[in-house]
């Protein structure tokens, strides 16, 4: 099957970098816009963009008039009549789509592949609204879409047997990485990710932990690139919030009903970066509380000697009766502070990745010691983050429910262990994707932090996926690749 020229109906961020990637890779691209004003637009995205890519040395000038010059650009969708490939980028509206592709069923001719770009929404159901469900497919690129090297290529149920290759193989001439999957809500990527985003703002609406707490444990703690209240002023808090309901209205699972918050911000129209303003933006300035007076310490728990050492170097001293008392945990510890004689001055610490401590309060802790503990560790170098003694603490309680799903994903059949990893370091910019990071945690840290989650929210989800408890039990370390 010979894609020579492809159109791209709606040319705005998403639909404009589409349109580059396929001029880049040397086709033919129609671009269809509504009317004048969103046609000039959408010619503004792509001589900004293309621009850019010269000034970065990623085009050359010339390449970047070749480039512009594959593009002719309309407002007549009839124009579309002989492309081999039309990809509609429209805004995420079930209905609106259905419709735009009904009309290109009637204007294209009968071979042509019309693909959907969208994130979320069903395939199947977009497939239907024409006469031609099995050249029907979803082909959809992150953006930027001229930077980000994944496509998720979408197979339904009626799509020719045909079609999926020839899309494969395209990608890989537009040097993207495609991932084949079902058509199941979300995909990969926004499957695994958007609850992942969903269950940061739910602990920050429980007072687990704060958003900039949040935000630094998994930047630092779990080596992210973004923390995911940022991640979600970037996508846009509306897009999120269809996600998930999307999700919900698929699964039904609990954890993927948008956060009431995220509800509250989208219906306030603070959707994040688009508007200057969502989860972060118009922040008072912050206010840098006094240093902490504490000059002894104790450390209880297992494993505290190389902390107490750093401590000690950093010129405090250990003493009998201190000033604050740390505990090393991964658990819960109210059990241990409730045996003491002043519960008020034992704070938890969390060692995470190298860089955070994760500085946990339990309902005794008192602000001062709290507070003390935290300096205490930015003395040592390390970032301190504030949370509540729940299970889990922050980066557990957000990274391991992520990965439980990795393996329920992979244990139902809907995409391989090497294309999930692929999907979210590709599509997410992760280090590394959900299973070499189960490999590099240990599966049977993760299987018992699971069951300590599980224990303390009850969330079936977060019980462990039957294929992770049996691997751990077999004392497997590693999950069987072909």
């Amino acid at each position: 099957m010979a894609f020579e020229m492809v159109g791209v109906v709606g040319l705005g961020t998403m639909g404009a970098g589409i349109a580059e990637v396929f001029a880049r890779g040397g086709l033919r691209v129609i671009g269809v816009e509504a009317d004048a004003d969103a046609l000039a637009r959408g010619r503004g995205h792509l001589e900004r963009s293309t621009q850019r890519a010269v000034d970065r040395g990623k085009l050359t000038p010339a390449d970047r008039d070749a480039v512009l010059g594959r593009i002719t650009l309309t407002t007549a969708r009839e124009d579309l009549r002989e492309a081999d490939l039309v990809v509609e980028a429209i805004p995420e509206v079930l209905g609106h789509k259905t419709a735009l592709m009904r009309d290109l069923d009637g204007i294209c001719k009968p071979e042509t592949v019309l693909a959907t770009n969208t994130s979320s929404l069903s395939v199947t159901a977009i497939a239907a609204a024409t006469g031609r469900p099995g050249r029907v497919v979803g082909l959809h690129f992150f953006n930027p879409a001229p930077v980000m090297r994944l496509a998720e290529v979408v197979r339904t149920v009626v799509t020719d047997a045909d079609v999926v290759p020839a899309m494969r193989e395209l990608a890989v001439r537009l040097g993207k990485t495609a991932v084949v999957v079902g058509d199941r809500a979300g995909f990969v990527v926004n499957r695994l990710l958007l609850p992942y985003l969903n269950h940061a703002a739910v602990l920050m609406e429980q007072g687990v932990a704060g958003r900039d707490d949040i935000d630094a444990a998994m930047r630092h703690g779990a080596g992210l690139p973004m923390g995911p209240f940022e991640l979600l002023d970037l996508i846009g808090l509306d897009t999120a919030y269809e996600i998930m309901g999307v999700l919900f209205d698929e699964t039904r699972d609990r954890r993927h009903a948008p956060a009431p918050v995220l509800r509250e911000l989208v219906s306030a129209r603070l959707l994040g970066r688009k508007t200057g303003r969502g989860f972060h933006g118009a922040d008072p300035r912050p206010h840098e509380p006094a240093k902490s007076s504490v000059i002894t310490f104790d450390i209880a728990g297992s494993g505290g000697g190389e902390l107490a050492e750093r401590l000690r170097a950093a010129g405090f001293k250990s003493a009998e009766e201190p000033d604050v008392l740390l505990r090393l945990a991964d658990r819960p510890m109210i059990e241990h502070a409730v045996q003491l004689r002043d519960p008020a001055r034992m704070v938890g610490v969390h060692l995470v990745g190298g860089r955070v401590a994760e500085v946990v309060s339990t309902v005794l802790t008192s602000p001062e010691a709290a507070h003390a503990a935290a300096d205490l560790m930015k003395v040592i170098g390390l970032t301190p983050v504030a949370c509540r003694d729940r299970a889990g603490f922050v980066v557990d309680a957000l990274l391991y429910p992520y990965l439980n799903d990795a393996v329920r994903m992979y244990e139902s059949g809907y995409a391989s262990i090497d294309e999930i990893d692929s999907a979210m370091r590709l599509g997410c910019g992760y280090p590394a994707g959900p299973f070499e990071t189960l490999e590099t945690i240990g599966l049977d840290t993760v299987r018992e932090g699971l069951r300590a989650l599980y224990a303390e929210y009850r969330e079936p989800a977060f019980a462990p996926a039957p294929l992770l408890d049996q691997l751990v039990t077999a004392g497997v370390r590693a999950f069987p690749r072909p």
